[in-house]
């Protein structure tokens, strides 16, 4: 029975840990999709990009992955607002968006992962630093990891301070506004293209920053983009479309639900339960745990 209490308080412990993790990972789809209606399904591409970022920096400079990647951010955020002026007068413009735009996003995502694997090849990659390796003991038979919980940490922290710039600044209310009226925000003599253009900046920046937090939990290689498609929408509808805090919320939901399954059931049940979760809160609540 000891045994088995020491098993559930460790799995609590690792799915409230690994769900920081899954909030930094969807964050950027909460913004591109639950605000701007955009089905960015080439997202863990940019999280794996910002990986090897990570990773190159760390191996060539001894820079810590986390810090490498938040230096480097402005440049992902430049290469989103890019991306949505090409995403927009190529699809959005032409009303052109809802299958010609997923194509577009889908080509990304495979050229994004065809060119890492020519530079990189599939040997996974990890790096290396101070808390990777390390845990501290809550008790005698608990403990907390160190490569989880400087992530989620950072994670958390990340996801307030977007939440503070959506509500306490204009132009992040303007990135709230534009997903219900746009009519009205061009009424307030704001671009609702240039506020949209900043708000798909900010969602890869942010996967960059994913992608810094991903290299220090796992080794990563050039596909392993894929296994999270599932769970950033999932944690996106889950949450509520768009709602900052549901994504945090829903993402500690299935990292504790996927831990829990991983330790007493085996880890291949995990996504299962996670979706099972999803499926149930839409028959019961389709808007989403905090969704309007």
């Amino acid at each position: 029975m000891d045994v088995t209490l020491n098993l559930l308080i460790n799995a609590i412990v690792a799915g409230i840990l690994l769900g920081g993790f899954y909030a930094a990972v969807s964050i950027g789809i909460s913004i591109a999709f639950g605000m701007l209606d955009i089905v960015n399904i080439a997202h863990p591409a940019f999280i794996i990009l910002g990986s090897y970022i990570a990773y190159i920096v760390n191996v060539n400079f001894g820079v810590d992955p986390i810090l490498a990647v938040f230096i480097l951010s402005p440049c992902f955020f430049v290469l989103g607002i890019a991306m949505y002026r090409w995403y927009h007068v190529a699809f959005e413009r032409r009303g052109r968006e809802s299958l010609s735009g997923l194509a577009f996003f889908f080509g990304i995502l495979f050229i994004g992962e065809v060119a890492l694997l020519l530079v990189f090849g599939v040997d996974y990659r990890t790096v290396n630093t101070a808390y990777i390796g390390p845990s501290f003991a809550i008790t005698s038979n608990i403990s907390i990891s160190m490569r989880l919980f400087v992530p989620f940490l950072v994670s958390v922290g990340m996801v307030i301070a977007i939440q503070l710039y959506m509500t306490k600044t204009f132009t992040g209310r303007c990135i709230l506004a534009v997903s219900q009226n746009q009519t009205a925000l061009q009424l307030m003599g704001a671009n609702p293209q240039r506020i949209k253009a900043i708000a798909f900046g900010l969602s890869i920046a942010t996967a960059a920053v994913a992608g810094a937090f991903l290299i220090i939990i796992q080794p990563v290689e050039p596909s392993i983009g894929r296994e999270y498609i599932g769970r950033v929408f999932a944690v996106c509808v889950l949450g509520g479309m768009g709602s900052i805090p549901g994504t945090l919320l829903a993402a500690v939901i299935l990292g504790v639900a996927e831990s829990f399954t991983a330790t007493f059931y085996g880890p291949s049940w995990a996504p299962a339960v996670s979706f099972g979760i999803l499926l149930l809160t839409l028959a019961v609540r389709p808007a989403g745990l905090l969704g309007r």
